[in-house]
């Protein structure tokens, strides 16, 4: 199964290469390829890495409102020792379709998770987003597949022009859940019960920096890289208990943690 996974991650970005050529010479479909090398995998709230180098390699074809994304996250030090468990943890599967209605922004979208460590889990997502100052987004996703919940967030960015097409990004999203499986996602103080309400937080701080700034090639203009430092934390007295209790090794329900992003887009 795992190398299986593998093997798609690999069919995918070497499909996406081989099509550049043909893309770069008409407009219409268009495509992204990116890595990312952080020090933490922390995803809703939760510490899914600890003291390693994580590797996040994605693939993006878009055409016409409609996506189709893989993305995966491997672990360069498994902190659980278990041998059965993979480096590669997690393959995901998006497809989605977004539209520009002026005012108002929307998306819908499909994800499969395929996870090494836990059952597979799969969710429909809707999202809308304000084309105003901040751009305050909604997003609302539903489990339906192994760990039955809803997931809601609330997100505001803003993104400042440092220097000519470079540009510092702040983003700001807050999240609350609410669970349909106490065996998933239990209450703190009652483990009979499903854990309703607000969740944790996150601050992103970003520089999306052209390579073309540096270098005059032809080809770099399709190149930049993305510093990014971002701060994880509890939005309420149970979002704090769940972060701590699913904290590795720990008691931990705050995270720092950051990298860099190298991207290819055409």
């Amino acid at each position: 199964m795992k190398m299986r996974r593998v093997v798609t991650v690999l069919l995918v970005v070497t499909m996406f290469l081989g099509a550049v050529p043909a893309f770069g010479q008409e407009e219409g479909p268009s495509a992204d390829l990116s890595v990312s090398l952080l020090s933490a995998y922390i995803w809703r709230g939760q510490q899914l890495s600890k003291n390693s180098l994580v590797i996040q390699p994605s693939a993006t074809f878009s055409y016409k409102g409609f996506s189709a994304n893989i993305w995966a996250n491997y672990d360069t030090d498994l902190y659980d020792d278990i041998e059965s468990l993979d480096n590669l943890t997690e393959t995901d599967y998006t497809l989605s379709y977004d539209h520009d209605f002026g005012l108002v922004s929307a998306s819908v979208g499909y994800i499969y998770y395929a996870l090494d460590q836990a059952l597979d889990s799969q969710e429909f997502y809707v999202s809308a987003a304000l084309n105003t100052f901040l751009s305050p987004t909604v997003t609302v996703y539903r489990e339906f597949a192994h760990y039955s919940s809803t997931y809601i967030t609330l997100e505001v960015s803003h993104s400042f022009p440092v220097a000519q097409d470079i540009s510092l990004d702040f983003s700001l999203l807050g999240s609350a859940l609410f669970s349909d499986d106490a065996g998933a996602y239990p209450d703190p103080d009652d483990p009979k019960d499903e854990f309703s309400g607000l969740h944790h937080g996150k601050a992103s701080l970003s520089m999306c920096i052209p390579l073309s700034t540096f270098v005059k090639a032809e080809g770099a203009k399709y190149f930049s890289i993305t510093p990014e430092v971002d701060w994880v934390f509890p939005l309420s007295g149970d979002g704090s208990k769940d972060m701590s209790h699913r904290a590795l090794g720990s008691s931990d329900n705050n995270f720092v943690y950051g990298g860099a992003t190298l991207s290819f887009s055409f």
